[in-house]
C-alpha cells in the first residue's frame, strides 16, 4: 500500500519527530511504499513584518503546501494520507486537497493544540482549561499564552476559529490517532467526533534490554520548561540533596538547572546523548522522574523507554502521566506541582529497593505487552483501514486492530 506521511518538523527535534520516524520505518519494514511530504520550521524567516504576516497566513491556509501536495497526490495516488504535525507550514488546508483528490485523511494528535492555543493547557504555573470547548478561544489571546505574545497567540487562535467555523476538524479528517484514553476524552470534550478518534500508544523500534542492578541516581530527561514540571523538580531537590539527580534536556529553564547543579553537588547536568548512551543512562537510574504539569504530555516516549529498561517512574497524578504509570505497580504517583510530595515519593523509591525492583519488572512487562512494534503496526494499519472504509459506525469506543478491520482484506495493506 502507498502511504503518504506528512510532517512539519520542529527546529529542535522532539517526540513528534521521533514518532514520525519510527512509524515511517515500521511501515516501510512491513513492505509499504512510503511517500513523504515534510516542511521544517527552519524555513521560517521573521526578519520583517511581511515575513511575519506570511507565516500567519500560512498557519491558517498554506497555499504553497497545498499546491505541492496536490501535485504529489495526483502523481503518486496514495491509498491514505497520514499527517503528523501540520503547524504552521502545512496547515489544515492540506486536508482539503486530500479530500478533493479522494484520499482518506488520518491525523495524529500529539499535543493540545486544537483545544489550547499554547498546546499545553498550562498558564501561570497551573493547569488551565479556559479555552477547552470554546468556539472562540479568546482567553488565550488575552493572556498571550503562545510564546508570551498577543500577536502570535492571535494567529494560532485565528487558525482555530477559522477551521472551527469551516468544520474542518469534524468533516475533513477521517480518523484521528491519540496515544492515551485521557486525551481521547479531552478531545471529545473539545468537540472532535468520538467515532473518529482511535487509541494507539507509541512504541520502541528495538528492545534495549532490561537493566542489571538497582540504579544509583534519579533521572529526569525532557524539555526544561515550566509545563514539564521543572520548577517542581528544582524545589523537590532542595530537600532531597542526598539523592543524586541526573538531568538531561534543553529549554528555557537551562540556567535554573545549572544554578541548582552549582548549589547542589548531587545534581549532574548531562550533555547531549546518543540513543545508545541514553538507554545506558536510563538503565543506570534507580527511577525516572516525570513531573509534567498541565497537558504538555500526551504520552511521554521516555517513559516507555524506562519501562523497557526495567526502570520505574515517579509521575504526576494527572492526565497521561496518571494513565501510563500504574501507581505502586510500575512506579509512583505524586500530586502534580507539589514538590514536597515529589520529595517524599523520591525518598520512598530511594530507600525501598525491593519494592522499586518489583516496579521495574512490572514496567518491563508493561512494555512487552503494550509498547512493542508488532501490535503497534496492527493497530496503525487497522486505523488506516477504518479511514479508507468510512463512514464510521462504531461510536464512543476505544478500538484496537482486532475490532477495527473485521472485514478488510489485510493483503491489500501489504501491496506496494
Amino acid at each position: 500500500m502507498r502511504v503518504l506521511l506528512a510532517h512539519n518538523r520542529y527546529c529542535r527535534q522532539g517526540g513528534e519527530d521521533e514518532v514520525f520516524h519510527r512509524e515511517k520505518e515500521l511501515l516501510r519494514f512491513a513492505g509499504h511504499r512510503i511517500l513523504e511530504y515534510t516542511r521544517d520550521n527552519s524555513e521560517i524567516a521573521e526578519s520583517g513584518i511581511l515575513d511575519k504576516i506570511k507565516v500567519g497566513l500560512q498557519t491558517v491556509w498554506a497555499f504553497d503546501s497545498t499546491k505541492e501536495l496536490r501535485s504529489l497526490l495526483r502523481q503518486e495516488k496514495p491509498k491514505v494520507a497520514h499527517f503528523h504535525n501540520t503547524f504552521p507550514l502545512i496547515s489544515p488546508s492540506a486536508y482539503y486537497v486530500c479530500q478533493e483528490e479522494g484520499i482518506p485523511v488520518v491525523q495524529s494528535l500529539y499535543n493540545a493544540r486544537l483545544m489550547c492555543p499554547a498546546a499545553t493547557c498550562f498558564r501561570a504555573g497551573r493547569l488551565c482549561e479556559d479555552c477547552l470547548g470554546r468556539a472562540l478561544p479568546w482567553p488565550g489571546v488575552v493572556h498571550a499564552c503562545y510564546h508570551n505574545s498577543h500577536v502570535q497567540t492571535a494567529v494560532v487562535t485565528g487558525m482555530l476559529i477559522a477551521h472551527g467555523l469551516l468544520r474542518t476538524w469534524q468533516e475533513r479528517v477521517d480518523a484521528y490517532i491519540v496515544a492515551t484514553e485521557f486525551f481521547r476524552q479531552k478531545y471529545i470534550a473539545a468537540g472532535l467526533p468520538a467515532e473518529k478518534i482511535f487509541l494507539k500508544p507509541h512504541f520502541l523500534s528495538a528492545d534495549p534490554g532490561i537493566k542489571q542492578g538497582t540504579g544509583s541516581y534519579a533521572l529526569f530527561i525532557g524539555r526544561l520548561a515550566p509545563e514539564k514540571g521543572v520548577a517542581t523538580l528544582l524545589k523537590a531537590w532542595r530537600t532531597s540533596r542526598h539523592i543524586p539527580l541526573w538531568i538531561r534536556g534543553e529549554g528555557p529553564m537551562e540556567e535554573d538547572i545549572r544554578r541548582l547543579a552549582e548549589a547542589n553537588p548531587s545534581v549532574r547536568v548531562l550533555p547531549r546523548l546518543s540513543r545508545s548512551e541514553c538507554f545506558e543512562v536510563i538503565k543506570g537510574a534507580r527511577f525516572l522522574v516525570w513531573p509534567s504539569e498541565g497537558y504538555a504530555e500526551t504520552f511521554g516516549l521516555v517513559v516507555i523507554e524506562a519501562f523497557a529498561c526495567g526502570t520505574p517512574v515517579i509521575g504526576s497524578r494527572l492526565g497521561a502521566m496518571e494513565e501510563i504509570v500504574d501507581d505502586r505497580r510500575t512506579g509512583l504517583h505524586f500530586t502534580a506541582g507539589d514538590p514536597e510530595d515529589l520529595a517524599a515519593k523520591a525518598q520512598y523509591a530511594w530507600t525501598h529497593l525491593h519494592e522499586v525492583a518489583e516496579m521495574g519488572r512490572a514496567g518491563r512487562a508493561e512494555y512487552e505487552s503494550k509498547y512493542t512494534a508488532e501490535p503497534n503496526y496492527e493497530t496503525l494499519v487497522g486505523i488506516y483501514g477504518r479511514a479508507i472504509q468510512k463512514p464510521f459506525g462504531l461510536k464512543g469506543k476505544s478500538l484496537t486492530a482486532c475490532a477495527l478491520m473485521p472485514d478488510v482484506d489485510r493483503a491489500t495493506f501489504r501491496e506496494k
